[in-house]
């Protein structure tokens, strides 16, 4: 069966170029990174190598990236590295569960949350986070890109409303770092999230941008890896992967990719627009990230629209990955304003750098297809166009 992957916020298949960098790594080059011999050094040397190439995708100090196991690890580090008991913190109800969840966690320690809201585009609106403001806020955290619905957020006027309040800025770009240019120099955000997986590098990689002069506690305790500030053996062939990716994005973004992804993607949902009723872009008419798109079909479970897709050849989502299988719609659409029905009957599809125009061909014929055997099939939509 021919298959179509259009599930990359969830995760990107590693690009030739990636593996071919890391293959040495594992093999001939497979020192430890803290060694003192050649082997070591060779391990060394790569190692730095890739942190230069992270800090050129993000305009900053090859001293300034810190590697993790993922964004999830980056985010815990970035938000429990600079806050303690008794502190206020400020983020969005959109962020991610690695976000969401860690602020719960600070909540149980003692700190206090709020949770500022989106307008029905999934828009953070930076006034929100200014009056979200309180004399002991220590941290304000908003993403740059929501991984569902692709928004980007005003993350240069958070970041100046943060600074003017002398607090922390901490952004989550996971979803937009190798898709959309991120600077953290024009933000001015002291810590920024990224995971190697949404970029064509292997799961398990990630790095945190800590500013020049950003003091942050440890989260893993043992040897002076990264800094001090993060122990554990460097993943040396993922960090090498890590880097190679940040390389090939940074020539991706500077030649014109983003706005040949963006046409891709718009064609799908004009085409798919055009001949469905009852459907919609959720998001629409906010900046999205070039790649993605949350689509609404009333009258279908967002599930199961996914499995049908499934079995004929083509991988997308109704959500963030870290929720499949949850029972409760979107917490994202839900903060949008859609109704749980809507909610429920919405899918994510995001391109990668592999995606060719016949895969987005493929896609439109195949959801159209799907999504009117479904309605056929299904009792609600038949009495609401017999009525």
């Amino acid at each position: 069966m021919h298959r179509v992957y259009l599930d990359n916020n969830a995760t990107t298949p590693v690009l030739p170029e990636v593996f071919e960098a890391m293959r040495p790594f594992y093999f001939e080059e497979f020192g430890n990174a803290s060694s003192i011999h050649r082997h070591g050094q060779h391990a060394r040397a790569a190692v730095e190598k890739a942190r230069a190439s992270v800090a050129a995708l993000l305009n900053s100090r090859p001293a300034e990236i810190v590697f993790t196991s993922g964004g999830t690890e980056a985010d815990n580090l970035g938000i429990f590295g600079l806050v303690a008991r008794g502190d206020h913190v400020i983020t969005s109800v959109i962020e991610h569960h690695a976000v969401l969840n860690t602020c719960k966690r600070l909540e149980q320690m003692g700190c206090e949350v709020t949770y500022v809201p989106v307008n029905g585009r999934g828009e953070v609106d930076p006034e929100e986070v200014r009056r979200a403001l309180r004399p002991n806020t220590k941290l304000v955290s908003i993403m740059m890109a929501n991984n569902e619905t692709g928004v980007v957020q005003a993350v240069h006027e958070i970041g100046k409303i943060a600074q003017e309040a002398d607090v922390f800025f901490h952004t989550d770009a996971v979803q937009a770092a190798g898709k959309v240019p991120v600077d953290v120099q024009k933000m001015g955000c002291d810590v920024l999230s990224i995971s190697g997986h949404k970029i064509h590098a292997p799961q398990g990689t990630g790095a945190l941008f800590i500013k020049k002069g950003t003091l942050i506690q440890p989260q893993i305790y043992g040897g002076s890896h990264e800094r001090q500030r993060r122990a554990g053996t460097e993943n040396v062939p993922g960090i090498v992967g890590l880097g190679k990716a940040a390389e090939l994005a940074s020539h991706w973004l500077s030649s014109g990719g983003p706005a040949k992804m963006a046409a891709m993607r718009d064609a799908l949902e004009d085409s798919v627009l055009r001949v469905t009723d009852g459907a919609g872009v959720n998001g629409l008419g906010a900046l999205r990230v070039p790649n993605t798109t949350n689509l609404y079909f009333d009258h279908i479970e967002g599930e199961a629209l996914v499995i049908a897709l499934d079995l004929k050849g083509l991988a997308v989502s109704s959500g963030a990955a870290c929720s499949s299988g949850a029972i409760e719609p979107s917490h994202v659409l839900l903060a949008m304003g859609l109704p749980q029905q809507r909610a429920r009957a919405s899918i994510r599809i995001s391109l990668g750098k592999q995606t060719t125009q016949e895969d987005v061909n493929f896609a439109i014929r195949v959801i159209s297809e799907t999504v009117a055997r479904l309605r056929e099939i299904s009792p609600v939509y038949r009495k609401q166009a017999v009525s």
